[in-house]
């Protein structure tokens, strides 16, 4: 009896609250700059509460911006739940207001507030120290990391709610001479880097960390770029970005925050009560890069374990479909091949593009 006591009570059984939010909820993510180029709405509808967290595109959609002018601008569904606007007739104008509109396939319409607008400062430098992870001892190098830190200011004292985003790009070479030897990795930010200066006698930021870079990524192996973006922010949108970071703080648990109580600035305009997720962005952009190279001891080499096996190939038979070339010795008195059993030893683009960027600076 006390067994089967012991066996009943170690069940688990999950737990899903009842709670009063619809199972589905539009969710919305875009930004409009003063930038040349497409802008981009994304429509997606968010999953039940206790499921995977996964967007679900909502595609044909029309979606229009309209401005304080009056004037209409119709995007594209490029594809499901991904709208762009026409870089030929339409680019955002500090100053101006914009209002995002959405009609779903079903006739429900959703719309924004109206947002202005607000010019940026530049970003007046950008620069990186290398840490100290350990300290070298003995015959061991020690580790070393990099922070990338941003100065900025605003003369006029007009733009005190900061929001940053950024672009990662760094050289991967594999160690063999393979066709594809050479690529560039390339990775956009998920943090949430905001800042406000509402609080300060000047509108000055100094030594905002950005990004920090350990050793156990390879970005530092050989040559980094990061490009930094400078959005400027209403105090609405920067209360927002501050509620999301704490949400991605905080998630996990019964009782944090949960997305619909992230106030957005979108409405449902049949349904008043029904919540919309998300946030119309608009803001000046301005934009900043720098290209780091130098010597971070204790960075991570990927791949130092590729060699799987070495084989005469005399005469040449065909390989299975999961084993690849990393070299190739047909001179030598035994010709022979060395092998993998990893494709991203064999292959860069497994990871990254073998494209050069155009904004790339050899040295």
């Amino acid at each position: 009896m006390l067994s089967l006591m012991l066996i009943t009570g170690s069940c688990v059984t999950e737990f899903l609250p009842v709670i009063n939010e619809e199972k589905e909820l539009l969710v919305v993510e875009g930004l409009v700059t003063d930038q040349p180029g497409a802008d981009t709405i994304k429509l997606s509808k968010s999953l039940p509460f206790g499921k995977k967290s996964e967007a679900k595109p909502f595609g044909r959609c029309i979606v229009k911006i309209s401005d304080d002018l009056g004037a209409v601008y119709d995007l594209v569904e490029k594809a499901s739940g991904t709208y762009v606007t026409d870089s030929a007739t339409f680019k955002g104008e500090t100053g101006r207001t914009y209002t995002l509109h959405i009609t779903a396939v079903n006739g429900s319409r959703y719309e924004s507030i109206p947002m202005e607008m607000k010019p940026v400062p530049p970003i007046d430098s950008l620069y990186y120290e290398k840490t100290v992870i350990r300290e070298p001892l003995d015959f061991n190098p020690g580790i070393n990391g990099c922070l990338i830190y941003l100065d900025t200011h605003d003369p006029s004292d007009n733009c005190k709610y900061y929001r940053w985003d950024f672009t990662e790009t760094w050289v991967l070479r594999l160690l063999f001479p393979v066709e594809n030897m050479t690529c560039w990795i390339t990775e956009r930010s998920k943090a949430i880097n905001i800042k406000s200066t509402a609080a300060f006698n000047e509108a000055t930021i100094n030594r905002y960390p950005i990004n920090y870079i350990t050793n156990v990524t390879d970005r530092l192996k050989r040559k980094y770029s990061i490009l930094v973006n400078q959005y400027s922010l209403t105090e609405d949108e920067f209360i927002y970005w501050q509620n999301v970071q704490n949400l991605t703080n905080e998630a996990g648990g019964l009782y944090d925050i949960i997305p619909s109580s992230v106030p957005s600035n979108l409405l449902s305009i049949d349904n008043p009560a029904e919540k919309v997720l998300g946030f119309f962005s608009v803001s000046a952009r301005s934009s900043k890069r720098i290209f780091i190279k130098g010597e971070f001891a204790g960075i991570i080499d990927r791949y130092s374990n590729c060699i799987t096996d070495t084989i005469g190939y005399y005469p040449p038979e065909g390989l299975g479909v999961s084993v690849w070339v990393l070299e190739d010795h047909p001179y030598s008195r035994s010709p022979y091949w060395v092998l993998t059993d990893d494709r991203g030893c064999a292959d860069c683009t497994v990871r990254g593009s073998n494209k050069r960027p155009g904004f790339w600076v050899d040295d």
